[in-house]
């Protein structure tokens, strides 16, 4: 049996590691979006690094883009079985796919516009709406703790991952000869405490484990940070009579900050201030949400179910129209405007933050991960120029950093995970810049129960046995 590290190995997006079996069945874990330079994402997102028709089967832990993003291209490549996931997945990744085809679309239309006054090639999209829909129709959905074949020689069981709305971390359980070897894949591991979900449940008795490493230095803020520094920044802003713009994931994240934002309103801790949520795609998932009581933690399913819903309040609007979200770049009161994509590389909140970034009395709210490269780790790194949409920006606005929202794990609730697992002949720490990665593997090396330690490269091939 091989492993092979195709994404997300000494960084963050684009997560895809291929399992060879001994059979020589061929499992893809992920199939995400790589993102970053514009030119090396392209590069990356487009020339996948196998062939797709020979894989067997693709198993995806949740709808984030750069975990499910590149589906459509995989079956645009010859990819036609099936792809496996958990029942909310399943139906986020109804939107997430089409919307991410329609912005890549749009996206090269805007480029494709300025390419022609200036005599440069047309260029494509990596995928289209079509290839969206072929993806989602081979979408196979299954419940938590169930074990499933997804081939001859392959078992999936999905476990409770406590990071975003149906995400599930997959164990394997994979016959060689006479014996099974089991594989535990804990990316994106979430944090106990979070509003909304249940907590993640832990994984037990595996021979090897990839374990994400995004924060792999770092030791978050208490999650109850995270509404106090929302308070603060608010209210601060309205005395300045100002917007706060806050890039965010459409899943999850949104749905965080609205319940927050609510919470606020009843405690009369902010004043009585608009809330847009600029983004088809998080009304659309906001609704889903709606969907899937069961997989709440109990206090929002006690809360719901007493008549109080955080995401249905007269305070909040909706935007679905591209005039209406035109239009709030015209109003000058104050408000909150979140909008996607979470790490400013795409969609409407290009517009806003274009429209505002040089106005002091506005705020930009990063409350989210930043990969390298991209608009928003620009902003977080505090730089006095940006580049959007073509067109380069002095920073005006306030930037305020918030490191309490996150939904990954941290360095310790990673290593007590790690711990907790059972013995392990060898882990791989994935999905992390390298600093992070290699900071984490350091620290995991000090587990009795952790045989071996390794940091992939992205490419890297290693036997397991």
């Amino acid at each position: 049996m091989k492993i092979q590290f195709l994404g997300a190995a000494r960084s963050v997006t684009g997560s895809k590691h291929l399992i060879t079996t001994a059979q020589g069945t061929k499992i893809l874990l992920d199939c995400g979006l790589f993102q970053g330079r514009r030119k090396e994402s392209r590069e990356k997102n487009r020339n996948l690094p196998f062939a797709a028709n020979e894989i067997d089967a693709v198993v995806v832990g949740h709808a984030h883009i750069d975990h499910s993003g590149n589906l459509p291209n995989l079956a645009r490549s010859g990819y036609n079985k099936t792809i496996y996931t958990t029942s909310p997945t399943d139906e986020l990744c109804h939107y997430m796919l089409p919307d991410s085809a329609y912005l890549q679309e749009r996206d090269i239309e805007y480029i494709n516009k300025k390419n022609r006054k200036k005599g440069i090639p047309q260029m494509e999209p990596i995928y289209e709406m079509s290839d969206a829909m072929d993806a989602i129709r081979l979408i196979r959905p299954y419940e938590l703790n169930t074990w499933f074949q997804v081939a001859e020689d392959v078992e999936v069981m999905f476990i409770e991952a406590g990071h975003v709305l149906g995400a599930a971390l997959t164990k394997l359980r994979i016959k060689e000869g006479s014996y099974v070897i089991n594989l535990g894949y804990i990316v994106d591991l979430g944090r106990k405490g979070l509003p909304l979900l249940n907590d993640p449940e832990q994984m037990r008795d595996v021979d090897y484990a990839l374990i994400e490493s995004t924060y792999g230095n770092r030791v978050h803020e208490n999650i109850s940070n995270a509404k106090e520094e929302l308070a603060e920044i608010i209210n601060r802003t309205f005395e300045r009579g100002g917007k706060i713009i806050i890039p965010s994931f459409a899943l999850e994240r949104t749905q965080e900050l609205i319940y927050y934002i609510a919470e606020l309103h009843t405690e009369n801790r902010i004043p009585d201030i608009p809330l847009f949520i600029d983004s088809p795609l998080a009304v659309n998932l906001t609704f889903v949400f709606r969907e899937f009581l069961d997989w709440f933690d109990r206090d929002t399913q006690e809360l719901l179910r007493n008549g109080t819903d955080p995401f249905d309040t007269a305070r909040i609007e909706y935007v679905r129209s591209v005039d209406r979200s035109k239009e709030l770049n015209t109003i000058k009161e104050p408000m909150i405007i979140i909008s996607a994509s979470g790490m400013a590389e795409a969609g409407r909140v290009l517009h806003h933050l274009k429209n505002n970034v040089e106005d002091p009395k506005n705020t930009i709210m990063i409350v989210g991960f930043m990969a390298q490269n991209t608009l928003g780790r620009k902003f977080m790194d505090g730089l006095e120029n940006v580049p959007i949409l073509g067109e380069h920006y002095t920073v005006k606005a306030e930037v305020f950093k918030s490191n309490s929202f996150s939904a990954h794990a941290d360095r310790d609730e990673l290593i007590e995970y790690a711990s907790r697992l059972g013995p392990v002949k060898k882990i791989f720490t994935v999905h992390g810049e390298e600093a992070q990665t290699l900071e984490l593997a350091l620290a995991l090396k000090d587990l009795d129960n952790l045989k071996e330690v390794y940091v992939p490269n992205e490419g890297d091939e290693l036997e397991l046995t």
